[in-house]
């Protein structure tokens, strides 16, 4: 989801309570606090030895040992960004996603899958990163061309 979706999704509900959830239903404890927004550049190169750049929009949340009761409205999170994004670069085409772990969260940058609202609450979806091979991701979309002699990784023999 990219940040400028998100964004719009919290201000079509602004005072409603914000929940942070991941896919087996298991939500950020309430009384966590918005840490840090981070307007990330990334610049990679993969094993095929292609090189790539984006840009993503980072929600770091935390919850401190003795946690409130209540959880963060969405306008208190958009008053939040609203205030960095005066202070930072933040792309808001790029994609958003959330930095958090405790116990029942993995420690993970997480994608957002989804928002949905109700009357009273936000939930936010969040959905594990996965691995993948960009380079066998590449062949495997170019099927329909020769493969012989042609390998995927910079490391031929480790994939070939």
């Amino acid at each position: 989801m990219t940040t400028k979706e998100f964004i719009s999704a919290l201000r079509a509900a602004p005072d409603n309570e914000l929940m942070f959830v991941d896919l087996e239903g298991h939500a950020v404890h309430s009384g966590y606090h918005l840490t840090e927004l981070k307007g990330a550049s990334l610049e990679t190169v993969d094993c095929g030895g292609k090189t790539d750049r984006w840009q993503e929009t980072i929600v770091q949340l935390w919850v401190p040992e003795n946690p409130d009761d209540d959880y963060m409205t969405a306008a208190k999170f958009l008053k939040i960004f609203d205030k960095v994004r005066g202070m930072i670069a933040l792309d808001v085409d790029s994609e958003i996603r959330v930095e958090y772990g405790d116990q029942n969260f993995f420690p993970s940058t997480y994608h957002v899958r989804s928002v949905t609202s109700d009357d009273t609450t936000t939930r936010v979806f969040l959905g594990l990163p996965r691995a993948t091979c960009k380079a066998r991701d590449r062949r495997m979309a170019a099927a329909e061309s020769s493969r012989e002699g042609d390998c995927c990784c910079l490391a031929a023999e480790a994939c070939c």
